[in-house]
């Protein structure tokens, strides 16, 4: 049994009832449902509780206009998109005027019926290919949050039960079974962290993530990430350093952020220089900075490697998800991306300088408090 195809649903607003009818019987010919609004007040409430499929929008109406209709629909973010054609009897500059607003189209009076189908036509294969666009977002990200959901709980569970057995708590394990289950740990432990990340991913991408904004010492949280990192750096005999800029007599600057994403960023910078560098050092730079064209500070952030490099043609998409670069110890992808929307959502600034055989710089730049 097959569906009844959609009917698309049409709202007209004219203050003129003639206007009105007219438009309303020519649509209706062609097989849309056609609803009447008389006043920009009236289109807006209909539009609040029921939006339509197309707005056909009268720009000269008193008490409120199509323009300032246009702009408080555009204004309303909780709206789905809602393809707006204006309807003039003025010239150029009324149209322009209209589209910066934020309409789609315009058509001009007199109405000619073939130019009005044409036009509303057109609006209506753009309204549905957004709308399918952004069912295959949501059934993507809904995906992709059961998927990590389904996927973290077993993960957690093995963890748990990998290290009971070798801690042995369920009996005496013989060498052999150690170094299997250390493999086995560690190779779980790394897929829990990538769903984790991939978790965090989708979070932000969704627009799903809540951050706890507050004062943050950032030259306090690096020193606390440095050393945490300590160990792995000393691992490989590599010189792990934190330089200050002396020429500022100030504090380097306090960050209104996130205390446990920013600390995200830093971990996953300063890791992935060690991780990535095998002699020299990795050196840490805080200075505090003007910002370009704007009033106010900001403090950047360095991290400098001697590491191998990373070529030209891998660094305008580092940041992307999912884009692991040419290096052989390259992980999942998803720590500068997620690193790179963690900056973001704090008014900041990522960026890398690479050169093959001359180490990596990764510079975040994040405004100062005040």
């Amino acid at each position: 049994m097959t569906r009844p195809a959609k009917v698309d649903r049409i709202l007209v607003v004219d203050d003129i009832p003639d206007n009105c009818f007219l438009t309303q019987t020519l649509l209706q010919q062609q097989g849309y449902h056609i609803d009447i609004a008389y006043s920009g007040s009236e289109a807006l409430t209909y539009i609040e509780n029921s939006p339509p499929d197309l707005l056909l929008l009268d720009v000269m109406m008193p008490g409120m206009d199509g323009y300032e209709v246009t702009r408080r629909i555009r204004q309303n973010t909780a709206l789905p998109f809602l393809p707006i054609l204006l309807i003039t009897a003025h010239g150029q500059p009324s149209v322009a005027r209209g589209l910066d607003i934020g309409a789609d189209e315009f058509i001009r009076k007199p109405i000619e019926l073939d130019e009005l189908v044409a036009r509303v036509r057109s609006l209506l294969r753009l309204k549905h290919s957004v709308d399918e666009r952004d069912l295959i977002a949501r059934q993507r990200e809904d995906f992709v949050s059961r998927l990590t959901h389904d996927l973290r709980t077993p993960l957690v569970a093995a963890d748990r039960m990998l290290n009971l057995f070798q801690e042995g708590a369920l009996g005496e394990v013989p060498p052999t079974m150690g170094e299997a289950l250390g493999t086995m740990i560690r190779s779980n432990q790394n897929l829990l962290t990538m769903v984790n990340l991939l978790l965090e991913v989708y979070r932000y991408e969704a627009g799903r993530k809540t951050l706890n904004f507050t004062s943050v010492d950032l030259l306090e949280l690096v020193q606390a990430v440095i050393a945490e990192l300590q160990p792995l750096a000393a691992e490989k005999k590599l010189a792990l350093l934190l330089e200050v800029d002396p020429e500022h007599t100030q504090p380097v600057g306090t960050i209104l952020g996130d205390r446990l994403e920013l600390r995200r960023v830093i971990t996953n910078l300063l890791g992935n220089a060690i991780k990535f560098t095998d002699t020299g050092s990795v050196v840490v730079r805080l200075t505090r900075q003007p910002m370009e064209e704007q009033k106010g500070d900001t403090v950047v952030l360095e991290i400098k490697d001697t590491g191998p490099g990373i070529p030209i043609a891998d660094q305008p998409k580092l940041f992307e998800s999912f884009i692991t670069g040419s290096h052989r110890r390259s992980g999942s992808g998803l720590g500068l991306h997620l690193s790179r929307q963690i900056v973001e959502a704090h008014q900041g600034q990522i960026h890398v300088q690479s050169e093959v055989g001359k180490g990596s710089v990764f510079t975040v730049r994040l405004p100062v408090q005040g």
